[in-house]
């Protein structure tokens, strides 16, 4: 795992430096501290999802390209089968799916993210992106935390909403949940 975190921080400052992009001002694009950043692009901790997405926007990249260090090539469809995504295990709390590494200028970035459940009082770590989300839960019941509420979904349930609030998401009732999310 540190190896995979390692390569997606090289690619990120090559990219980053290729676009003549200092690391103060990739810094200031995504509003955080200079010293943050610099954590994320020395590969020393990882780096969440929704960072790689607005990474990814900052460099004019496809995300595809930070995980994998390959263009997407397909431009009329493409196909993922069951349990064989690109995996992207960014954050302990979730485990994520890319549905559709391999296509060409998406409008919108689709996983199947896999959270457990964790002990009662759990501290939720909040995050935030530009944009928007969709999630649609396929198994097991799911909390979701976001600008002062908490909604809970169960199989079948969807929400969608403005990603730029902080949100989190929980597994409740002691199993697993697995839900669609779809990053616009």
């Amino acid at each position: 795992m540190q190896e995979k975190i390692k390569e997606i921080a090289d690619r990120i400052k090559e990219l980053r430096e290729i676009s003549d992009i200092s690391v103060d001002e990739m810094a200031d694009r995504l509003d955080m501290d200079t010293g943050s950043y610099q954590i994320y692009e020395a590969g020393e901790t990882d780096i969440p999802a929704s960072i790689l997405y607005r990474i990814s926007s900052g460099l004019k990249v496809d995300m595809s390209v930070l995980l994998t260090g390959e263009d997407p090539r397909m431009h009329v469809f493409t196909v993922t089968r069951k349990d064989k995504g690109v995996s992207v295990e960014r954050r302990k709390e979730y485990k994520y799916q890319s549905l559709a590494s391999n296509f060409v200028h998406k409008k919108a970035e689709p996983f199947v993210v896999k959270v457990e459940p964790k002990p009662e009082g759990t501290e939720m770590s909040m995050n935030s992106h530009p944009g928007q989300e969709f999630n649609f839960v396929l198994e097991g019941t799911l909390k979701v935390f976001i600008h002062n509420n908490e909604i809970v979904l169960e199989e079948g349930d969807s929400i969608f909403f403005d990603s730029n609030y902080p949100h989190s998401m929980a597994a409740v009732g002691g199993k697993s949940a697995k839900f669609l999310a779809i990053i616009m």
